[in-house]
């Protein structure tokens, strides 16, 4: 599966998607490293899509043969910090590590430097337990820079974490066109709306914790 991105595309998550976006969103596996606890109420996951992903300025979902398995999103920051923005990233349990995660962001890497002029660094914070996103972001040609110590709360807990970048410099962060199968968002740079609402929701602004992903 990885590097044949065939199958693999990228569109605007929906609430119609709803009994999709339940696999993932109620799986305890999948909510380990998450921000959020695992949903046992579907009507609790739509409004969580509807406040949280839906007007994110880019989120979406990972679709294999158009069927959505997880999201995607790219989380841009603000003022003197413009030039960076952060990749998030979940799926689900069954399609652990057949490679897809780390496709999907290869695919993203490899566009949004050119979708968003203004980047220069694409990074990644990441469970120093969770070994399954680290690979990925390693595979996907991501340094490793470092621990951050305590620098989050996962379940009310400080944790320490792990922080990978990409900048547009490196190898993998440009391709001549989109990888088959990924389809652009249709942005240059993040929307004024989108953008307004992440800088002044703090929900908004972190929609995935990188998950555990177990790629082999």
């Amino acid at each position: 599966m990885e590097n044949d991105y065939s199958d693999i595309s990228f569109r605007l998550l929906d609430l119609s998607d709803a009994d999709d976006f339940m696999e993932w969103y109620s799986d305890e596996k999948v909510s380990k490293f998450c921000s959020w606890d695992a949903f046992t109420s579907k009507q609790a996951a739509i409004q969580h899509v509807a406040d949280t992903v839906i007007p994110h300025p880019w989120h979406k979902a990972i679709c294999l043969k158009s069927k959505p398995i997880g999201s995607i999103s790219v989380t841009p920051f603000f003022g003197n910090d413009s030039c960076r923005a952060e990749l998030g990233y979940v799926l689900g349990s069954k399609y652990w590590g057949k490679g897809i995660a780390t496709t999907a962001v290869k695919m993203v890497a490899s566009t949004i430097f050119v979708e968003w002029s203004h980047l220069e660094r694409l990074e990644a914070v990441v469970d120093v337990e969770n070994l399954g996103s680290q690979r990925v972001l390693e595979k996907a040609g991501f340094t490793r820079e470092g621990i951050l110590r305590k620098y989050y709360l996962l379940k009310g807990k400080p944790r320490d974490s792990v922080i990978f970048s990409l900048v547009s410099t490196d190898a993998h962060a440009h391709s001549s066109s989109p990888p088959v199968g990924a389809t652009r968002p249709g942005h240059s740079s993040p929307t004024s709306t989108g953008a307004e609402r992440v800088e002044n929701n703090p929900i908004l602004y972190h929609p995935n914790i990188i998950i555990n992903i177990e790629e082999q």
